[in-house]
C-alpha cells in the first residue's frame, strides 16, 4: 500500500514538472526570433573573431584558433541564455501567471525544477545547432564525445539558469534584471578561458578563472573534442556539479521565499 502511495506522488509530481517545462517549452517555440537572436551572436563571434584573430594567433597546443574557441562560444551561448532566463520570472510576476501557479497545489521546488527544465531545454536547442556548426568547421565528434558533450551543457544549463531564476527572485523589474546581468554574465564568459588557454595567466586573473564555474564547463568541452584541457575531466565535472548543486540551493531558496506579486 506504501509502494502504491509513493508511485502515485511520483507520478503526480512529474506531470506537475511536465506541465511546467511544456509551458517554457512552447513559450520558446513561439518566440523564433528569440532562437536565431540567441544563435547569431555566437555564430558571429565564431566566425569573426576566430578568423580575424586566427589569421595572428598562434596557439602553443597547434590548434586552430577558430576550433580552441568553440567551446568557448557553446560556452557563451549557455551562459546568455541560461541567465536571462531569470527575467521570464518578472514577466509571469507582471502577468500574474506566477500568481496563479503559486495558488495552484504545486510546491515551489516543483515550480523551480520545471522553469530550471525549461530554461534547459531552451539551451540544449541551441547547443545542438551550434554542434551542427562545429561539424562543419571540421570538429569531429564521436558518440561518446557528443554524449559528453550534452552532458556538461546540461549541467552547466542547470547550474546558471538556477542563478538566473535566483536573481529574477529578487528584482521587480526588467530594466533592473538587465542591468545587473550585465555585471554578471560577461565575467562569467571572459573569465571562463573561452577565449584564451588558462595557463601562464597573471596570479590576480588565474584566482579569478578558478572561482568561475564556466571556466570548468569549457575545459571540459575542450578535452572532449579537442583533446586539450588545463585539469581533468573528473576534477572539472566535480567541480562544475559542486557549483550547480550549491547555486541549485540558492535558487530553490529564493524562489521559496519569491513574493508573487
Amino acid at each position: 500500500m506504501a509502494n502504491l502511495i509513493n508511485i502515485n506522488l511520483v507520478e503526480i509530481i512529474l506531470g506537475k514538472l511536465y506541465a511546467l517545462w511544456f509551458r517554457e517549452f512552447r513559450v520558446f517555440l513561439r518566440e523564433r526570433s528569440r532562437l536565431i537572436a540567441s544563435i547569431f551572436t555566437p555564430v558571429l563571434w565564431l566566425f569573426v573573431l576566430g578568423s580575424g584573430f586566427g589569421s595572428s594567433v598562434h596557439l602553443s597546443t597547434g590548434a586552430d584558433y577558430q576550433k580552441f574557441i568553440f567551446p568557448g562560444i557553446i560556452n557563451m551561448s549557455i551562459i546568455f541564455t541560461s541567465v536571462f532566463f531569470g527575467s521570464y520570472i518578472i514577466w509571469d510576476r507582471k502577468f500574474d501567471f506566477l500568481k496563479s501557479v503559486m495558488v495552484a497545489p504545486v510546491g515551489r521546488t516543483t515550480i523551480f525544477v520545471g522553469k530550471t527544465l525549461g530554461g534547459m531545454t531552451t539551451s540544449l536547442v541551441e547547443v545542438v545547432i551550434l554542434l551542427v556548426i562545429g561539424g562543419l568547421i571540421g570538429i569531429h565528434f564521436s558518440a561518446l564525445s557528443l554524449a559528453q558533450t550534452i552532458a556538461i551543457a546540461l549541467l552547466l544549463s542547470f547550474c546558471l539558469t538556477s542563478l538566473g531564476l535566483a536573481m529574477g527572485s529578487y528584482i521587480e523589474s526588467l530594466e533592473g534584471f538587465q542591468l545587473i546581468v550585465s555585471f554578471v554574465v560577461f565575467p562569467l564568459f571572459f573569465l571562463s578561458g573561452a577565449l584564451f588557454p588558462l595557463s601562464n595567466l597573471p596570479g590576480w586573473l588565474s584566482i579569478l578563472t578558478k572561482i568561475d564555474p564556466a571556466t570548468y564547463a569549457v575545459d571540459a568541452l575542450r578535452n572532449t573534442m579537442l583533446g586539450i584541457s588545463s585539469y581533468s575531466v573528473a576534477i572539472d565535472i566535480g567541480v562544475l556539479a559542486a557549483f550547480t548543486i550549491g547555486l541549485g540551493l540558492i535558487g530553490g531558496y529564493s524562489f521559496g521565499r519569491m513574493k508573487a506579486v
